[in-house]
Parts: structure tokens; C-alpha cells; sequence
């Protein structure tokens, strides 16, 4: 079926609710949230948890619903910190946002105007830490920092203005530390955890979206946008929207899988047989084959650790065996090391550990 013909905008952004109160599964943080807007008082407060749970949602609708489409422009100053990050920056793009005093602007809306600002920053992890220390962003910052299974959100507060921070658009391979944020800012904020969104919440946001463009998802499509997504909301509407675009209005999942980049399970499940029934030459094989089809090692190394956790006819023992060797070598791969002999190095201990080998060999001088 050929593609539908289709609007070049977002679906992420298309269908971002648009108020504090539409966010899903985040009960807790929407009832104070929505209290807090109702005082338009903002605390210093930090947002943290999986990508895709509404951390940057959240934070952009609380600017929309204190400003409204009237103010936003003028009250709301938008940086993406991997390129502007320094302490440069602070003083000059920030320091100079914040000290213009906030005008007595009219909006219609539910909630009250407040007096001060608000500045979204991108990547605002990448922030050095002088940036970080300097004086305006200690007396007045918010900001998303997106960790590998965390992101990290900062409300500072002040008498010149408030800077609401919102927004991380990829995520990163190193799961970083909380002590990335210099511990002034840290220490003062109260905390919000978003948690992970379930599957059936991810599976009736997908199939609401699915109806309002035309779209036929059967079941086990549904159950491989859920999995190649990770949980990821953001993502799993990203992966749809782009094989929308590429096979038209019936996805399958083989659709979504080569959309996703994901590698085919029947790939991962063969370099597994492979190690499973002992063949050193065909694991070989199989980790060739993985290279020369250009599949990204470290795909094949979650993948694999997938199919590893699942599995219930090995021991514990086994499992932690591969498990170890899968961080060590995902921690080389980030080093820089070679694809090919770190992959091949999972499964020569995939394949010790499936067949109980010792771990190590033993040389006889």
C-alpha cells in the first residue's frame, strides 16, 4: 500500500497534552502539580524517571497553562544546552533574560498569571560546572537532566525571576550520575519521580492515535511497537508516525521493526543456539554475519541480554555469567573498542557459561 500523504508535523508534538492534568499514569506529581498552578507558586522541584513518562510534557505545559499562547513568547526563553552550555552563556543569554523585569501583561486563562519567567534548556546535563555554579543559575534554574533509566528536572526560585527547565531530546549510552548536577542545585529541590508507563497505557495512547490517523495496527504489532520502544512513549509514537510515512495506513511488525532499527529476534536467537550448542565456528559465523549486515553491536548486546534473562533453562549461575560479560563489553564498546572482538568475546563466554566451561583457561608453562 503506498504511504499516506501526510502533515510534516510531529505526531509527538501533535498529540503532547497539552495540560498538567492529561498526563498518564502520573497521579501523584499531576495532583500537586495542579495545586501548585492553582497558587502559581512554583517550588524548586526535580523530575526524574524513565524517557517517555512526560517529565518534559509536564514541564512544557505548566509554562503553557501560566502564560497561556498570549505571554509564552515573552515570558519563556528556550537554549538547547549541548550548544549553548558554558558559563558564557549563564552570564550573558541567561543573566540577561532574567534581569529584564517582567512586564503587567494581560491573558485570559484558568489559573493566575505569576511575576516571574520561565527558561527551558536542552541537554542541560551538558552544562559545565562553572555554568552550573554561577549566580544566576543557583538563584534561579530548572532543568532536565536525561539519564539512561533517569531524567533529572531542577526548579530553582528567586525575586528576579523562576526558570522552569524542561526538555532532553536523545537518549545516551553512559548512564550518568545525579552528581552531574553540582550539589547546590541538587540539594534544593523537592522531588518528583515519574514512573514507567505500563503497557496498556502505552498500548491505548498507540491504538487513540491509530484511529485519529487511519491507521491498522494488528495485535502483534501493537506488542512489537511496546518492545522495540522500550517503554518509551515518545518513541513508540516516533516509530509509528515514521512507518506511517514509509508503508502506509497497515503496519506490521516487520514494518515497525525495520522503521525501529531494531535487529530481528531470529538473528540474536541464532547467535544463542550457536553458543548453546557449543559450535565455536558457527557462533564465529553468526557474529560475522552480524557485522557485515551493519547491525549495531551494542543493539545486538541488549538484545541478547534480553533473550539471556527470559530463557528458563539455565541456571542463575549461567545467566550472571553472560550478564557480566555483556557489561564488560558494552562498557568497551563506549571506549571505543573494536565491534567485532568484543561481540566475539560474548560469545566466547555466552558459550563457556551455556556449556560449563570454567571462566577462565588454564596454561600450562
Amino acid at each position: 500500500m503506498a504511504p499516506l500523504l501526510q502533515s510534516s508535523q510531529p505526531w509527538v508534538e501533535k498529540y503532547r497534552p497539552k495540560q498538567v492534568k492529561d498526563v498518564a499514569h502520573q497521579d501523584e506529581v499531576v495532583r500537586v502539580l495542579t495545586n501548585t498552578l492553582e497558587t502559581a507558586n512554583c517550588p524548586h522541584m526535580l523530575f526524574y524517571g524513565p524517557p517517555g513518562t512526560g517529565k518534559t510534557t509536564t514541564a512544557l505545559a505548566i509554562a503553557h497553562q501560566l502564560y497561556g499562547p498570549e505571554l509564552y513568547k515573552s515570558r519563556v526563553l528556550e537554549l538547547n544546552a549541548s550548544d549553548d552550555r558554558g558559563i558564557n552563556v549563564v552570564r550573558t543569554k541567561i543573566k540577561d533574560f532574567a534581569a529584564v523585569a517582567v512586564g503587567s501583561g494581560q491573558r485570559q486563562g484558568v489559573y493566575p498569571c505569576p511575576p516571574y519567567k520561565i527558561i527551558i534548556l536542552d541537554e542541560a546535563d551538558s552544562m559545565t560546572d562553572d555554568a552550573q555554579a554561577c549566580e544566576p543559575i543557583l538563584l534561579c534554574l530548572v532543568f532536565i537532566q536525561h539519564l539512561i533509566t533517569h531524567n533529572l528536572m531542577i526548579v530553582g526560585d528567586s525575586a528576579i525571576s523562576k526558570i522552569v527547565t524542561a526538555l532532553w531530546g536523545h537518549d545516551v549510552l553512559v548512564k550518568l550520575s545525579f552528581l552531574t548536577i553540582i550539589e547546590p542545585l541538587a540539594s534544593r529541590c523537592a522531588k518528583f519521580r515519574f514512573k514507567p508507563l505500563p503497557e496498556e497505557i502505552m498500548s491505548n495512547r498507540i491504538l487513540h492515535i491509530c484511529n485519529e490517523e487511519g491507521l491498522t495496527l494488528d495485535t502483534e504489532a501493537l506488542s512489537t511497537l511496546s518492545s522495540v520502544s522500550q517503554g518509551d512513549l515518545r518513541r513508540a509514537i516516533t516509530y509509528l508516525q515514521g512507518a506511517a510515512r514509509l508503508f502506509g495506513s497497515s503496519i506490521s511488525s516487520k514494518d515497525l521493526i525495520s522503521v525501529s532499527g531494531a535487529i530481528p529476534r531470529e538473528v540474536t536467537e541464532a547467535i544463542y543456539a550457536a553458543c548453546k550448542n557449543g559450535d565455536f565456528d558457527l557462533a564465529n559465523k553468526e557474529v560475522n554475519d552480524v557485522i557485515a549486515e551493519g547491525y549495531p553491536v551494542s543493539q545486538m548486546l541488549a538484545q541478547l541480554f534480553e533473550v539471556v534473562v527470559e530463557v528458563d533453562d539455565i541456571s542463575d549461575e549461567q545467566k550472571a555469567r553472560i550478564c557480566k560479560s555483556l557489561a564488560t563489553a558494552d562498557k568497551c564498546l563506549v571506549d571505543g573498542a573494536d565491534e567485532y572482538l568484543q561481540l566475539l568475546d560474548v560469545v566466547s563466554n555466552t558459550m563457556r557459561a551455556l556449556c560449563n566451561m570454567p571462566q577462565e583457561f588454564s596454561y600450562d608453562i
